[in-house]
């Protein structure tokens, strides 16, 4: 008798007349939780923890404009057909390129404003950001999507016919790409918070450490996902994207490490300078490794 992963029969649940979709409430979790782990690590690196809930007061919404944003132009295939279907974001359908990329120039507004340090809360945030989109992808295994191509492994993916892309209906287990990548984000989330205690690594290193891990291995999921995409060349759109990507962040991360330091180790990472006035946003601390969990 084959093995496999059976898909689950629904995607959601009612609340009197109200539709809460599994899809949202993954996303919701995987926000307390990036939450939750950089306001501890950020305490760690000696800033004040209140200073996440204003980032993500901001960042999260920018977050899943950029997302829904991204998704748009990228899969327009996939809007469904409602007036209201281009901002259809409970029902899937979040780029987490177009998420980061108005996200994070959100939170770098609000963490300078705060007068913090930005490039020390760009690597508390990074592992936690791994978190979220790990959790995410439980979402998409209810929303019976991002799956790769037919697979005999035993723990191919039962899709519903009604679900299978074009060309595949004569097939029914699939590759669990989606759960592919909630282990690769799990895993690099410790792999960075491991760098960020055992190594000195120079802010904001992690975070592009984060930008190449992550995308890397997009490349390689996007070389078995059969879900729709824009085509260039024979290749889906988000594979030139993860590839730029990639070298992108590990071009930075290498720019960062090799820069001749210009601040000597006692600068406050949660204030622009050590030695801030009593009344500033933030109340100096000793700097710690914001690595640390």
């Amino acid at each position: 008798m084959a093995l496999y992963i059976p898909s689950p029969p629904v995607s959601g649940f009612h609340v009197g007349p109200l539709l809460v979709h599994v899809y949202a409430l993954m996303y919701l979790a995987g926000i307390a939780a990036a939450i939750v782990i950089t306001r501890r690590r950020w305490r760690a690196a000696g800033g004040d923890p209140d200073l996440v809930g204003d980032v993500a007061l901001w960042g999260v919404p920018a977050g899943i404009i950029g997302g829904r944003v991204y998704f748009d132009i990228t899969t327009p295939m996939d809007i469904p057909h409602v007036w209201y279907g281009v901002f259809a974001v409970w029902g899937g359908g979040l780029g987490i390129w177009g998420a980061i990329a108005v996200a994070a120039p959100v939170g770098a507004w609000r963490v300078r404003r705060r007068g913090g340090d930005v490039a020390l809360f760009m690597d508390a945030v990074a592992p936690a950001l791994l978190v979220a989109q790990g959790i995410g992808r439980i979402g998409n295994y209810f929303n019976k999507e991002l799956f790769g191509g037919p697979t005999h492994l035993p723990w191919g993916l039962a899709i519903p016919v009604a679900y299978r892309p074009p060309g595949y209906a004569a097939y029914s287990t699939f590759q669990p790409t989606f759960a592919y990548e909630l282990i690769w984000d799990v895993a690099l989330a410790a792999a960075l918070v491991w760098l960020g205690h055992h190594r000195w690594i120079r802010p904001p290193g992690l975070f592009a450490l984060y930008v190449a891990g992550y995308s890397a291995f997009r490349i390689f999921e996007e070389s078995l996902r059969v879900d729709s995409s824009e085509y260039f060349l024979g290749l889906r759109l988000n594979m030139y994207i993860a590839a730029a990507l990639t070298l992108a962040g590990a071009a930075w991360f290498i720019a960062i490490q090799r820069r001749r330091r210009s601040a000597g180790p006692g600068r406050e990472p949660g204030n622009r300078a050590a030695g801030a006035a009593p009344g500033s946003p933030v109340a100096p601390a000793p700097a710690r490794d914001p690595g640390q969990l």
